[in-house]
């Protein structure tokens, strides 16, 4: 689990094929303190169970469901990443709950200023469209955001300096890919919300009616 707080950026230091999928080597511009083989670290928002960690470089592998649904498959030697390692129960929990793993990928449109601050504007798959929210939480390349507006198809926010200099988006340009990972609360509701057959616990159906019935809706 993570926050979306991106604690570093990285490159690829080394980039190979594996059967079905890849492998890279990753070398942060920090140092991973007290690292446990085979933890979680998100890059740019794909948790990644990292391996050979020494100092501030690690492994990892990426299977091909995460090929299929990442822009990891577009990394080359030399490419920028964000980082951010797993979240600690005695963390601040500074941005949303971030899962790591990603629903899709969204295109920059256009990027504009608005004083210091930069409006990134994305073109976003059809089937995620109904789970961003004006105002609601989203993580672009594994950094927590907040919407802007939201329209069909597209989303923007609006990045402080700060991110700017922090993160990759910085170089991101017009058409590139990000990964994105939509706010996890939402698909649990859907799922709730779902017809069920009434076969299983009680017989309870959730829905729009049961929690309108509940004073909840």
């Amino acid at each position: 689990m993570f926050t979306g707080i991106i604690q570093g950026t990285g490159s690829i230091a080394a980039y190979r094929s594996v059967r079905g999928g890849i492998a890279f080597d990753v070398d942060a511009d920090f140092t991973i303190d007290s690292p446990e083989e085979g933890e979680s670290i998100a890059v740019n928002g794909v948790c990644l169970t990292a391996y050979n960690i020494s100092g501030s470089r690690f492994s990892a592998d990426v299977s091909p469901e995460t090929l299929s649904r990442s822009t990891l498959g577009d990394l080359k030697v030399g490419s920028r990443v964000n980082l951010e390692r797993a979240l600690q129960l005695s963390d601040r929990l500074g941005g949303h709950i971030v899962s790591g793993h990603v629903d899709g990928i969204a295109r920059l449109l256009e990027s504009s200023t608005e004083g210091d601050f930069t409006i990134l504007n994305f073109s976003v798959p059809p089937e995620q469209d109904k789970y961003i929210i004006e105002k609601g939480s989203i993580t672009v390349d594994g950094i927590s955001l907040t919407v802007n507006q939201c329209m069909t198809g597209k989303f923007s926010v609006s990045i402080i300096p700060h991110t700017m200099q922090v993160t990759t988006l910085g170089r991101l340009k017009s058409g590139g890919a990000v990964n994105i990972e939509v706010d996890i609360i939402g698909k649990y509701v859907e799922k709730l919300l779902g017809e069920r057959d009434g076969s299983k616990d009680d017989g309870i159906v959730i829905n729009r009616g049961y929690l309108a019935e509940k004073g909840f809706y």
